[in-house]
């Protein structure tokens, strides 16, 4: 049987990663450097660190959701008050940003990075128009 992968989406990326087996499945149990790539923050003595920012990960919560190099992902990501959402088959999960990070984003009024491709797939970062006035025009078939 061939080995099952799941999907994180996080940090406005995907990463597809193979299910650690011996996991239940109705669980994000991850590597250490899954978890990092998929989120950018890795687990290290001090905490979930980003660069020099780091969250204190209690040793109640480092006992419960770390086993040697495997991460319980999506537990631990709710015991640090961030959003975690998944498909019915747990195949797709999403690890969402703590709310202060997602508010102090709003309070800035400047929208995140993206690139797109145009009609001709050329393609366009909203980075490339600051200081200019832009109009974002989107459509959805739903």
């Amino acid at each position: 049987m061939a080995e099952q992968s799941i999907t994180i989406l996080s940090a406005g990326k995907a990463l597809e990663t193979p299910r650690m087996s011996g996991r239940p499945n109705d669980a994000l149990w991850v590597s250490r450097d899954a978890l990092g790539e998929a989120t950018g923050w890795s687990l290290k003595p001090e905490g979930l660190c980003r660069g020099a920012a780091c969250t204190i990960v209690s040793e109640r919560d480092r006992e419960a959701c770390v086993e040697g190099d495997a991460v319980w992902a999506s537990e631990l990501w709710r015991r640090l008050g961030r959003p975690v959402l998944h498909d019915d088959a747990r195949r797709t999960w999403v690890l969402g940003e703590a709310p202060d990070d997602r508010n102090a984003q709003l309070a800035s009024l400047r929208a995140p990075d993206f690139t797109l491709p145009d009609l001709e797939g050329r393609l366009h970062s909203l980075s490339d128009h600051r200081g200019k006035k832009v109009l974002l025009y989107t459509w959805a078939s739903w």
